[in-house]
């Protein structure tokens, strides 16, 4: 039997400024790899420096509700994943997840996802898609390589975390979504990881480290339970 990895692609690796086509070539092999070891994946694409060029540029010419703002990041994230999908080719299926809760068919062995509806990140739409399959464990990669106990890019003496509850968890974060909002794993994909008993595995950029995870092996990181 395959073994489903639902997995949260952060925007911030597929369109950190430009688009890392290195990042996304060494990707699409690990994940190629792993399917010849009988694993398929969900991969689900978040926005990035796309979605917030998008925000930061509508709200130039004119003032933004939440609303409108998160509708640009679901078309950025919608960009992004057609853009994943053009690179697995074949063995993706044909048509890319929107609504992470309708029955999904995985006619082969990865399925792209993108943003659905506004009002939280593609980390919710993740959990979403992970409770419609029957998975418990979601593994989120991004720019952030651990939960800190500050935000490192202001504290200096921020400590990495490696194993959190979601109630801790929740006290280190806003409770409350913004779009563009710049977090380990959204506050509103949080309270609901919590409800449908979700492990996240927050493991940064690093495709060795993510190898390791998949393999049961010791992998750097933050595990939020």
């Amino acid at each position: 039997m395959q073994k489903t990895i639902i997995l949260s692609l952060g925007g911030s690796l597929i369109v950190p400024d430009g688009i890392d086509i290195n990042f996304l070539k060494d990707f699409k092999k690990t994940i190629e790899e792993y399917i010849k070891k009988n694993y398929r994946f969900a991969i689900i694409c978040g926005g990035g420096k796309l979605a917030r060029n998008f925000q930061q540029i509508a709200s130039e010419s004119k003032k933004l509700s939440a609303k409108q703002l998160d509708w640009l990041g679901i078309y950025a994230t919608k960009i992004n994943a057609h853009l994943l999908k053009s690179m697995f080719s074949s063995n993706v299926n044909k048509n890319i997840i929107s609504n992470p809760t309708l029955k999904v068919n995985f006619k082969k062995d990865i399925i792209i996802a993108a943003g659905w509806l506004p009002g939280w990140s593609t980390d919710y739409d993740a959990v979403l898609l992970a409770e419609n399959l029957g998975v418990k464990d979601v593994i989120n990669m991004s720019n952030v390589d651990y939960v800190y106990n500050k935000d490192p890019k202001k504290h200096k003496g921020a400590k990495k975390i490696e194993k959190i509850s979601w109630q801790d968890y929740s006290r280190l974060i806003s409770q409350k979504w913004k779009a563009g909002m710049n977090v380990p794993f959204d506050p509103v994909a949080a309270k609901e990881a919590m409800k449908l008993n979700i492990k996240v595995y927050i493991v940064g950029k690093d495709l060795k480290n993510l190898r390791n995870l998949l393999e049961g092996k010791k992998f750097r990181g933050t595990v939020i339970e």
